[in-house]
């Protein structure tokens, strides 16, 4: 059996897909998880994770568990607690989805330090672990919806550089070799896309997946805090937007790791947006 964290998220949802589609026992796990977010015949478990008691039963008859981390939310158990809840109900393999920033923004307590926390416990767990460390998902363009859909625009700072954005559904599949092949233990993975990809350019592969003209619109730093203020912490926001917009090597360079675990290329943003069109229609 394996527990899926996160399990109605951008990669926790064709995680499980990916899991029950070849033939393993799932648990998927989220606070709002229904029936309808899971395939046939895989049980689902609303939990809170600030509810050990919750949580225990969860693991029975369970031995590995994909961890997502939680951005640390202060009403949470720690990461210690839910991985010795974990343990203790048989769990022996453990993959955390983690993040770039622990590794090129390790003085940020938003992008690096929280992230830091989940990887410290996954390492001193005495589980056998693999560590996901993914850079800016494509998924991200899913902010532009609503624009697109009113208006035919995107709105987005830094029109001009690119990231090596990576599709969720990558991840998920490194994930769940990691959950069912032996060789991945104490292995660190860093993923991304396979070229970097700029704001610019994304807009423009949203529209040929659309077959209609998005105008994109270049924001300034303040008018995209402005609007990132509404739904992201402060500090969040300033280290996100050095990252857009000043990106370090580390931040830009693109990985082998996809590839290495999968044996394919990482998937484009134009594949992404092409599977998820239906979406900005």
């Amino acid at each position: 059996m394996i527990v899926i964290t996160g399990a109605t998220g951008n990669v926790g949802r064709p995680l499980v897909q990916a899991l029950a589609a070849a033939g393993e026992q799932v648990t998927a796990v989220s606070r709002g998880v229904s029936s309808a977010d899971v395939p046939e015949g895989v049980r689902h478990r609303q939990v809170n994770l600030a509810d050990s008691a919750s949580l225990r039963p969860v693991f029975d008859g369970a031995d590995a568990l994909f961890l997502h981390d939680t951005g640390g939310g202060v009403h949470l158990l720690s990461p210690q607690d839910i991985l010795d809840i974990a343990k203790a109900g048989g769990v022996g393999r453990v993959v955390l989805l983690s993040s770039q920033g622990v590794a090129t923004r390790p003085q940020s307590a938003s992008h690096g330090g929280v992230g830091r926390s989940f990887e410290d416990a996954v390492r001193q767990s005495g589980m056998d672990w693999t560590i996901l460390r993914p850079g800016g998902f494509d998924s991200n363009a899913y902010a532009w919806v609503e624009s697109v859909r009113a208006r035919r625009t995107v709105a987005a700072p830094f029109g001009d550089i690119g990231l090596p954005t990576v599709d969720p559904a990558d991840i998920a599949e490194v994930a769940a070799v990691a959950l069912r092949d032996d060789g991945h233990a104490r292995q660190v993975y860093e993923l991304t896309g396979p070229a970097l990809s700029t704001p610019r350019q994304q807009a423009e592969a949203i529209s040929d997946a659309l077959g209609e003209p998005i105008r994109f619109i270049e924001q300034t730093r303040d008018e995209a805090r402005t609007q990132m203020l509404l739904f992201m912490p402060a500090t969040v926001v300033e280290t996100t937007l050095d990252i857009l917009g000043m990106p370090n090597p580390a931040e830009q360079r693109i990985s082998p790791d996809v590839e290495q675990v999968l044996g394919r290329p990482p998937r484009t943003f134009a594949d992404w947006a092409a599977r998820n069109i239906g979406a900005f229609r």
